[in-house]
């Protein structure tokens, strides 16, 4: 690749979202709006090999996704009509519509970034809809480069962004930013479209890798842009404390080859403590916001308790449980559950972290969840239950979709004793 189209790649990656965000505001038609900015990145690879790049890149993306609309609008217009006043009422769109553009150009563009960014995370979509159309359009990734994330063939994620956009043009869905309790409402699905993102990147569901990190990283920007544009919303800063918070043991969670590290067992001078001050400082935010008791906020809060700890044995358990204690009791989950058991077993023993796993109400979201067999697992082992803990992990192995979660717990399985017998 060239210079100069690595360059429009860039300016692309950073202005591709306003750009989409600002035409969407004059068109309200996500679609439309995507189709004209790629319009106008084609004009820019044509172009600007042989012009240079423009002084200021927005600006000429914009005025050429202007011209494309206003031809779009005369070609449709002449197909509608073929009689003599066309004329007059087409030079009377075009003025409107090109004073709207221009007016894209020159406005703020956060309010219109929420806008987009709320719209793609609309609840009327699907789950995997609104994730696909967010890191299409907010976080200017390919349809290739979403699909190679989520393990899925390019056309699947091609036709699923195509029904999400269809989706909300048929539900005449506004371009707008809620109001009132209504934002709340809806903030809480895009958080959670952000969230869902992040875990992907860093946990993948299936496949070779233990983290695909360029999902954490978009997730990560989406959260920045957001506790931008929404300073006085405390579960966004929360949100991206606890991303932040975990995004700083990347290094450290990785051995040779690409082989899985977990929490206790990491080198720590490994994590990134630049981030972890910046994961600390948006926690404080969302609790001087009065979020302290916000469900992203107390995962953070959690997530905290291990970035304080200089050593795996320095970890407040205690405090870690009276967290997920809290946590339940806003955002009541079987994970959550499980979580805490896990965390009673590191503050009070073996014998404690399994009967709060016994404790557990029997779930369906657990029924197929490789974790619960692996805590039990685990927990089994430190109780010299051997032979239990053996086919509790092999369940484990069994109930995973990712070669590194595989060859971790096959490690564990190869530890277990076998000719002692059961405690």
């Amino acid at each position: 690749m060239s210079d100069i189209h690595k360059a429009i790649e860039a300016v692309w990656k950073i202005e591709s979202t306003r750009l989409i965000a600002g035409i969407a505001r004059v068109t309200r038609d996500i679609g439309i709006a995507e189709e004209l900015a790629q319009d106008a990145l084609v004009a820019a690879l044509e172009r600007w090999p042989e012009e240079g790049i423009p002084e200021k890149p927005a600006a000429w993306l914009m005025t050429a996704a202007k011209r494309r609309a206003i031809d779009s609008l005369r070609r449709g217009r002449m197909l509608e009509q073929k009689h003599g006043e066309i004329a007059r009422e087409l030079e009377y769109q075009q003025q409107r519509l090109g004073e709207a553009m221009d007016q894209a150009l020159d406005q703020v563009i956060d309010d219109d970034v929420l806008r987009l960014i709320f719209t793609a995370c609309h609840p009327v979509l699907t789950v995997e809809g609104r994730i696909a159309l967010t890191l299409r359009l907010i976080g200017g990734l390919t349809t290739a480069e979403i699909a190679r994330a989520f393990l899925v063939p390019e056309k699947t994620m091609g036709q699923r962004i195509f029904r999400a956009k269809r989706t909300l043009a048929e539900a005449h869905v506004p371009f707008e930013i809620p109001r009132g309790d209504e934002l709340r409402r809806r903030l809480e699905s895009v958080l959670s479209v952000v969230y869902l993102i992040f875990n992907e990147g860093y946990t993948a569901t299936s496949g070779d890798t233990w983290m695909r990190e360029e999902l954490c990283n978009d997730a990560l920007r989406l959260g920045r842009i957001l506790a931008s544009l929404l300073p006085g919303e405390s579960e966004v800063h929360g949100l991206l404390a606890l991303m932040e918070l975990q995004a700083s043991r990347t290094a450290a969670r990785k051995g040779q080859n690409g082989k899985a590290v977990l929490l206790l067992e990491q080198d720590r001078s490994l994590w990134d403590y630049v981030q972890i001050q910046r994961g600390m400082a948006a926690l404080h935010s969302a609790q001087e916001l009065g979020g302290g008791a916000g469900s992203y906020t107390l995962q953070a809060a959690i997530v905290a308790c291990h970035a304080r700890a200089r050593t795996a044995a320095d970890t407040d358990w205690e405090r870690i449980v009276l967290l997920y204690d809290a946590l339940l009791q806003i955002r009541p989950s079987p994970v959550v559950g499980l979580n805490r058991a896990v965390a009673v077993g590191m503050a009070q023993g073996p014998n404690a972290g399994l009967a709060a796993l016994d404790a557990l109400d029997p779930d369906p979201a657990l029924t197929g969840y490789h974790l619960l067999p692996s805590v039990r697992g685990d927990l089994l082992l430190k109780l010299g239950r051997f032979s239990e803990a053996r086919e509790e992990i092999q369940r484990a192995i069994a109930m995973t979709e990712n070669r590194r979660e595989q060859e971790l717990l096959s490690e564990k399985l190869k530890q277990i004793p076998e000719t002692k017998q059961d405690a």
